[in-house]
């Protein structure tokens, strides 16, 4: 038996650990949007205004030079945390979105060209969908998506279909934020390098759940957001693979990537500097890199395994309420959980479970065309991280059938339907 205990610890998270609202006490289930910074994250941060708050790089004066050394040991710190060949592939950004819209502006200014083709998939988050269609509506490409079966899973039999078109590059996601869906990552960068695509991950769901480094992914490229790991806002990567960093070129232009200047002719810095114009967010960075170290010292499999078991039982949980649709039936499922209590409104649910104190989220989760094709408008999510507890999961579950008492004493027609 695992020592679970260990891992639910809310006094780390001062946000959590004696949350109110409206008088009741919250049980925070929101984390696929962001999950809750530790106190050695706030601590780090607070002590980089304290102590080091300079710009990096170029100052030879201590405060300068420690805030140098500490960005650059957070860079060493993801390398080794996704399995990244060299720090010198792991280039910093605001988070997953803008990871994901710098190369594909770095894709449609140097790979991309007329008549090529993109793909990406019907389960992807918007920001893994309209940065490529972007992409292509500049360059002249066309962007294609793999479709999803009606158990929430990507239909690899079409995805193999598509790769015989020779696309420049296939986006996918690790894991869905709507339906937990966990992809077979390897298979699908196996069948898409066979094919001469590149392949970049949108991880941004998967980071605390043990995914395999990139190297043994196959990945080309990876994004992910620090406040997805316990991490700040405002602060995320973008892995790329030496050689394909080396030959993009960068999206943004600024200060501190220059090498060089023979007005006009500019050389840039080598990798990764060369993409990060500007000042970065030093105090996110040095929050990530504690982040980091807090997940790894708790342990991630551990970490996975844990909330594995929370998805699981809240699955079988509230599959057994009639009247609760739950979106899909992936054979693998992380971090999430959606489901409709139809003819309710999904906002409606989440607001009357709000005011018992439930933080979950409705809506599309920036997922259109998944809730299209599982053929709802929208959906309440339930997403719980390792500070969460199997109590707090039967303390939703009694919420929600009270919810559903309460509306059929009032004459709406809900409990009919039961899943499975």
């Amino acid at each position: 038996m695992h020592d679970w205990q260990a891992l639910i610890r809310k006094r780390d998270f001062p946000m959590i650990e004696n949350a109110q609202c409206r008088g009741k006490t919250v049980v925070y289930l929101d984390n696929a949007a962001t999950t809750q910074a530790s106190r050695p994250v706030i601590w780090t941060m607070e002590n980089y205004y304290m102590r080091q708050h300079a710009n990096v790089h170029r100052g030879v004066y201590c405060m300068s030079e420690e805030a140098t050394a500490a960005m650059e040991e957070t860079r060493q710190l993801v390398a080794e945390f996704i399995g990244a060949a060299s720090p010198d592939e792991v280039v910093f950004t605001s988070g997953t979105t803008q990871s994901i819209n710098f190369l594909a502006e770095a894709f449609a200014a140097s790979v991309l060209k007329p008549g090529d083709l993109v793909l990406a998939t019907e389960m992807e988050h918007n920001s893994n969908l309209l940065p490529w269609l972007s992409a292509c509506s500049r360059s002249g490409a066309e962007l294609a998506l793999v479709p999803v079966t009606a158990d929430g899973e990507l239909d690899l039999e079409e995805l193999g279909r598509l790769l015989e078109k020779k696309p420049k590059l296939l986006a996918v996601c690790a894991v869905s934020n709507v339906l937990g869906t966990v992809n077979p990552l390897r298979e699908i960068a196996e069948m898409a390098h066979a094919a001469g695509a590149a392949v970049a991950v949108d991880a941004a769901q998967a980071m605390r759940h043990g995914l395999p480094g990139v190297c043994s992914l196959g990945c080309d490229f990876l994004s992910f957001s620090a406040h997805k790991i316990m991490g700040p806002t405002g602060s995320g990567i973008l892995y790329g693979k030496r050689e394909w960093l080396e030959r993009l070129a960068p999206p943004h232009t600024g200060g501190g990537m220059v090498s060089s200047m023979q007005w006009p002719e500019i050389n840039y810095e080598d990798i990764p500097l060369k993409f990060e114009a500007g000042t970065p967010n030093l105090a996110g960075i040095a929050g990530f890199g504690a982040a980091i170290e807090y997940i790894q010292a708790l342990g991630r499999e551990r970490i996975s395994e844990y909330e594995v078991s929370l998805i699981k039982y809240a699955e079988k949980r509230l599959s057994g309420i009639p009247g609760i649709q739950i979106l899909g039936s992936p054979a693998q499922r992380f971090g999430a959980l959606s489901f409709t209590v139809p003819p309710l409104q999904a906002y409606d649910v989440a607001l009357m479970l709000s005011a018992e104190g439930f933080a979950l989220r409705s809506g599309r989760h920036c997922a259109n065309l998944l809730h299209e094709k599982m053929g709802v408008s929208a959906s309440v999510r339930l997403s719980p991280a390792f500070y969460n507890t199997k109590n707090e999961i039967e303390l939703l579950a009694a919420a929600l059938e009270r919810l559903l008492a309460a509306a059929k004493k009032a004459g709406v027609p809900v409990g009919g339907v039961k899943n499975g």
